[in-house]
Formats: C-alpha cells, sequence, structure tokens
C-alpha cells in the first residue's frame, strides 16, 4: 500500500474513533488513562485539567502513546498506533476548537481555569490488525 493510501485509511481511523488510550510516563513506567481525542490532521487534542497527573507526567517526559480506533470486533478491526510528543496549550484559540458539550461533565464551561488542551504531535504512526497484515508505518 503506498503512503497515500495509508495517509487515507489512517485519517478515516481519526475522523471515526473519538476515544482511545493515552500512555505517559510515570517513574519510568507506562501509565494509561481513556481519553477523547480530536484531530487535526495528524495532531491530536484531548481536554484535561491542569491539576491532573497527566500534566505533571509531560512536564517530566513529553512523549505519549496513543492507541485509537479499535472497535472490539477483532481481526480485521484496523486501529492507530501513534507515538508522539504532548505540549500544554491554555490558549483560547485552541480551547475554542476543541470544546463541546461532552466536556461540561468535568468542565464548567470553556473558560474554567483548569481547562487545558494537550496537543499530541506525532512522530510515527502506524496502522495495526488490517485484516491480519503486518502492521503499516506512515511517513510524516
Amino acid at each position: 500500500m503506498d503512503q497515500q493510501e495509508l495517509k487515507q485509511q489512517a485519517l478515516k481511523i481519526l475522523e471515526d474513533s473519538y476515544v482511545g488510550v493515552l500512555a505517559t510516563v510515570k517513574d519510568d513506567k507506562p501509565h494509561s488513562r481513556y481519553m477523547t481525542f480530536f484531530n487535526d490532521e495528524f495532531t491530536l487534542y484531548t481536554a484535561t485539567s491542569d491539576q491532573t497527573q497527566k500534566v505533571d507526567e509531560l512536564e517530566n517526559n513529553p512523549h505519549a502513546h496513543i492507541l485509537l480506533g479499535y472497535e472490539g470486533e477483532g481481526v480485521g478491526d484496523a486501529f492507530l498506533e501513534i507515538e508522539g510528543t504532548m505540549g500544554i496549550h491554555d490558549d483560547k484559540s485552541i480551547i475554542d476548537k476543541v470544546w463541546n458539550e461532552h466536556l461540561r461533565g468535568w468542565f464548567s464551561g470553556p473558560d474554567d481555569p483548569h481547562l487545558v488542551i494537550l496537543a499530541i504531535k506525532p512522530s510515527r504512526v502506524r496502522i495495526i490488525n488490517k485484516k491480519g497484515e503486518e502492521p503499516q508505518t506512515l511517513e510524516l
């Protein structure tokens, strides 16, 4: 499969999938949790509080690993494995881009003083489990 086809496949998975697993590093060990993701091409965004462990962890080590797209159907249910670097953003333009009413369960609104957005810039994207095929790496 050529890189353009891989890119289109990966973008389709990103557009169809919102909940995934974000792994950070805590005390030199992986620390994973489910998060809701939004994307702009391959940059991923997720909302969090500035008082969470994620924020502390990324200040010590900005590397992240994300699994996104698996739907539980088994072999052939393609998903993405994304490695990248995270940054914390509290500027209004990024918050407005990500904000939606589902976030009200955690925040009072887009002006909540603890709301920050984690932006993950990928360094590697792999499509995994595509009908038993070998993993495919998208060149970024």
